[in-house]
């Protein structure tokens, strides 16, 4: 068992800890649709001399979206083993250990925070204040979640494995993060939907995909080589997957922000 780290769930800290599974999380994880571009540049308005936070940006999947932008981009990560990675790949990037709860920043220094595939983590009251505190008035705040299309009959059998292992695990899909919403200080919660496909071999596509999930790498030996086993069991027996070195798992994606309001 790893040593727990203030406010973040003991899933994430046993998950994520080692650096195997920050490599995992790597080859796993798909990337995100390009009007992701659009969206950062036109909705939480990044451009050159915009400073954002990728809080909890993981092992930086999504910090070279944000590069991308111009803007000034500062990572805020609260797992060593996953921030050491991101400073690896991306040592032109700040990056500081912390959370969603004490984010170490001055107040009202930055135009933008954004959460990509973390704010279920840390959805409370407590980090909404902290991050009010650390945006300019009119500064956004935005969410973004890469989501597993279940509506493909392979997939849902996918969400199945995956869905009975998740214990108390905060997720997305239990929707539970929008009860921090609506929160004093900011404006209206914006949703916006798009498509993306994360295409590779199986093993990569599923099977790594898989185990970069926290609750799965958070599991005994024993219960992961079960899972590894179901997954290749769904590969073997499904026409679409099967004998295939290239698949595609379809995937949406659900991107949110607000507005910190000017007082």
């Amino acid at each position: 068992m790893n040593k727990a780290i203030q406010g973040v769930h003991r899933t994430a800290t046993d998950g994520y800890a080692t650096t195997a599974t920050a490599d995992t999380y790597v080859r796993g994880r798909p990337d995100y649709p390009p009007e992701i571009a659009d969206w950062l540049r036109d909705q939480i308005g990044l451009r050159a001399g915009t400073t954002v936070v990728d809080l909890g940006a993981g092992t930086g999947k999504f910090t070279p979206r944000l590069i991308s932008t111009g803007a000034r981009v500062i990572a805020v990560e609260p797992v060593a083993a996953m921030l050491g990675k991101l400073s690896a790949a991306l040592p032109q990037v700040e990056t500081h250990a912390g959370t969603a709860d004490s984010i170490p920043l001055p107040d009202a220094s930055v135009d933008a925070v954004v959460c990509a595939q973390s704010f279920h983590w840390f959805s409370t009251h407590a980090a909404l204040a902290e991050i009010l505190r650390v945006l300019k008035p009119g500064g956004r705040l935005g969410l973004i979640w890469n989501l597993r299309d279940a509506n493909v009959p392979w997939v849902a059998r996918l969400d199945a494995i995956v869905n009975r292992v998740e214990g108390d695990t905060p997720r997305y899909y239990t929707g539970a993060w929008r009860a921090a919403f609506p929160f004093d200080g900011f404006g209206p919660l914006n949703e916006h939907h798009f498509s993306v496909g994360h295409t590779g071999s199986p093993e990569d596509v599923i099977v790594n995909r898989v185990r970069s999930i926290s609750f799965v790498a958070a599991l005994g030996a024993d219960e992961r080589e079960k899972i590894d086993n179901e997954l290749h069991a769904l590969i073997a027996d499904e026409p679409l997957l099967a004998c295939k070195d290239v698949i595609t798992l379809p995937y949406e994606t659900a991107a949110f922000y607000v507005e910190k309001l000017a007082r």
